[in-house]
């Protein structure tokens, strides 16, 4: 009788404590937000991540009945922002959006944190490829006549990224390695200067985000010859993929939303709740699509597992192309 008495008492104070725990929990979530909420986008206005950032921040806002405002910390390839993020306060109001350039730094730089384990993933937002784009002047429609210039003139070819190191630098090196090609590397802080530069004829090319590249292909303001999907975009199905050409060549870009380590379950789990929920929104699936970018949700759990498999893809190819790193 008395370990059956032991047993129901143990009982009714574990039940009681999950209660009190859970609805500290509920509490602590009910009161946030109660200020604005700093995302901070690593690349300059302009960009892909940007493009998508400000709507998805409007959606957000919308939701949590707070403001959601996008700060832009360009440099160092996206390290900056970055590094502001994960030595915020854990308190749910900074948080960070970032491309899959985030997983070409981790292989790249020695960071102050732990790029997969020092963080606290909340969400992937969408994947989309890069395009290649032209500028006009250059003679070439199709990456079978790219691959020809660049081989019949090496280095004579100039291509922008968003910084050494970047996920479109060494996607660009990853097509000249398989391409066995030569060009010229100009760095800059964000797909928005290097596609300034492109539309100016300062530089030759550009492997850039869908969303910013696919505008001003179709206003023929910039040569698309390729995307670097393995399949053809539904956004721009005239251009086929370089794995058309050179077989098995793929680079892809995601964006996806993460906090300061220790950020609370319950913070991350609305976070992740309503990314979702906003991008597969009507509006915002369209606007995607229009864009050559497909949402993608998932766990925080899962971005993290995509983090650890893209982290040692990319060592592989600073490796191979014999990328220093530079900030």
């Amino acid at each position: 009788m008395r370990s059956n008495s032991l047993a129901v008492a143990i009982a009714i104070v574990l039940s009681t404590s999950a209660y009190m725990a859970d609805a500290a929990a509920q509490k602590k979530t009910a009161d946030y937000p109660n200020k604005p909420i700093r995302l901070v986008v690593p690349f300059a206005p302009g960009g892909g991540t940007d493009i998508i950032a400000r709507p998805l921040a409007q959606k957000l806002t919308d939701a949590l009945g707070q403001s959601v405002v996008i700060d832009n910390r360009p440099g160092g390839g996206g390290t900056i922002g970055t590094e502001i993020t994960a030595s915020a306060t854990p308190d749910g109001y900074t948080m960070v959006m970032v491309s899959a350039s985030y997983s070409t730094n981790a292989a790249l730089f020695k960071l102050p944190y732990d790029p997969v384990d020092g963080i606290t993933p909340i969400a992937l937002i969408g994947d989309t490829g890069f395009m290649i784009g032209l500028h006009p002047s250059v003679a070439a429609r199709s990456i079978d006549e790219l691959i020809k210039l660049a081989k019949a003139k090496p280095d004579a070819l100039s291509y922008g990224s968003t910084g050494t190191g970047g996920l479109s630098h060494l996607s660009t090196e990853l097509f000249s390695l398989t391409a066995g090609i030569k060009m010229t590397h100009i760095p800059y802080k964000g797909t928005g200067p290097a596609l300034t530069d492109l539309l100016g004829g300062h530089i030759q090319l550009i492997l850039g985000a869908m969303p910013a590249m696919v505008p001003h292909h179709k206003s023929g303001r910039i040569h698309g010859v390729g995307v670097t999907m393995l399949k053809r975009s539904p956004a721009v199905p005239e251009l086929a993929a370089v794995a058309e050409t050179l077989p098995g060549y793929e680079a892809i870009a995601w964006y996806a939303c993460w906090g300061p380590k220790g950020l609370s379950k319950d913070i991350v789990a609305l976070w992740n709740s309503e990314i979702v929920k906003a991008t597969n929104s009507t509006d915002m699936r369209t606007r995607m699509a229009n864009e050559g970018f497909e949402p993608v949700g998932g766990s925080p759990e899962q971005f993290r597992d995509v983090l650890r498999r893209d982290v040692a893809k990319w060592k592989k190819v600073v490796s191979a192309a014999n990328v220093k790193a530079v900030q």
